[in-house]
């Protein structure tokens, strides 16, 4: 058995580096379009089927884990690769670095001068951006059915987490849809559960956990003090940015209303400049919190410009690197277990339902709106699952689809 077909509780075994980590996730920051949900998709393509870097169990306890804590979920679950791969918190920050520099450094230029993209070319590209974030978003949903619910029972879970998600809504009907999928699978899939289920052998030592643990209490605590006895303004940025960072479950659009809160209502940033990068950071690749970056850039007070961003950048990121890696080892400890198994079967079920419906809104919804948009995202989803192509050859192919499509 080569390296690369290793099951998961060989994964340990191998390893990787910080540098090669890096070269993995900066295609992945310049090639990740379509938010979150498509982030776990082009994951899962990347890191999970070509390079198995993890199993697909593995990979859904890990989206579990990262959907129950605040912050933005799918740079965690990249970081928690970078982590597992480059052998420690060296790897995870190549992970993370590579993965979002990308998309800020355009939202920084932006915010700084530059030439806005206008014009129905332009529109063409951005809605073929939408469009292969359908075909992304559908690959993993198919993906991942075919192996987390193969039976009746899971796939009764992934329907009732559909259920739960469209009626509920937001980011309680996704954390309660796991809850109860946890809830079910205790009850009946017990009989599933792996005498040996392997194990997510992240390299990080308890006592490094707990340490990261106490770093975000104490910036959830201490800045804002602070701030307000010295008046200090990058205090106030950096607490600002982190607050809205460790307040929001399961990041990327739910982040908005609070940074809206956060920074135009004391007269930081203009609700139309907010506006403007709002819409250039859903057009670019990588995670949405890097709409940070432009506004720390942005602000009329000091600091901002390049200073500003990145502080603004760091805070609304630090909170949930810090969560996730102070829980890795605890949650690796927890999922060994049998009663631990069954409940994780559940959840991964769950996580199915919430692809599921997260594929018709907002992806579906915000894109397909007419049947030639339908016969391309088809043309992307079939290029990744019939021909196998790489995610960053249907981005190119379906951003000139789009574009042709604006101009007749």
């Amino acid at each position: 058995m080569s390296a690369g077909d290793e099951s998961l509780s060989e994964a340990g075994k191998t390893e990787g580096s910080a540098l090669e980590v890096f070269r993995v996730f900066l295609k992945l920051g310049l090639t990740s379009f379509g938010g979150p949900i498509a982030h776990l998709g082009y994951f899962r393509d990347e890191l999970v089927i070509r390079r198995k870097w993890m199993d697909e169990a593995g990979y859904a306890d890990l989206i579990a884990l990262c959907q129950f804590m605040p912050g933005p979920a799918s740079s965690q679950v990249g970081f928690s690769l970078g982590v597992l791969r480059g052998n420690g918190l060296a790897g995870g920050l190549a992970a993370w670095f590579a993965f979002t520099m990308p998309s800020a450094l355009i939202l920084l230029a932006f915010a700084l001068g530059a030439s806005a993209f206008t014009g129905p070319v332009a529109e063409g590209v951005l809605h073929g951006l939408k469009l292969v974030a359908v075909a992304v978003v559908a690959q993993a949903v198919w993906g991942m059915a075919k192996s987390l619910t193969p039976d009746r029972e899971r796939a009764a879970i992934a329907l009732a987490a559909v259920a739960i998600v469209v009626f509920i809504g937001g980011t309680f009907g996704q954390i309660g849809a796991i809850a109860l999928g946890a809830v079910a699978g205790l009850q009946f899939c017990r009989a599933e559960v792996s005498a040996s289920p392997g194990r997510l052998a992240f390299p990080v030592s308890r006592r490094n956990a707990i340490i990261a643990l106490g770093f975000f209490a104490i910036f959830f605590v201490i800045p804002p003090l602070v701030a307000v006895a010295t008046s200090s303004p990058a205090l106030a940025l950096f607490d600002a940015f982190y607050r809205s960072g460790a307040l929001v479950f399961g990041g990327g659009h739910v982040v908005l209303p609070l940074l809206q809160a956060e920074v135009v209502a004391p007269g930081w940033v203009t609700n139309e400049s907010f506006l403007a990068g709002y819409g250039l950071a859903q057009a670019v690749p990588g995670p949405l919190f890097t709409f940070a970056a432009y506004l720390g850039a942005a602000m009329a007070p000091a600091p901002s410009g390049v200073a500003g961003s990145a502080i603004a950048l760091v805070a609304i990121f630090l909170p949930g690197l810090l969560l996730v890696y102070g829980m890795l080892p605890f949650w690796d400890a927890f999922r060994t277990r049998p009663s631990a198994q069954a409940a994780m079967r559940g959840a991964n079920a769950a996580v199915v339902g919430i692809l599921c419906a997260a594929l018709y809104s907002p992806v579906w919804t915000s894109a397909v709106l007419s049947p030639r948009d339908f016969a391309l995202a088809l043309a992307g989803f079939l290029l990744l699952t019939v021909w196998k192509m790489p995610p960053w050859v249907v981005v190119v192919v379906l951003a000139v689809g789009g574009t042709l499509l604006s101009l007749v």
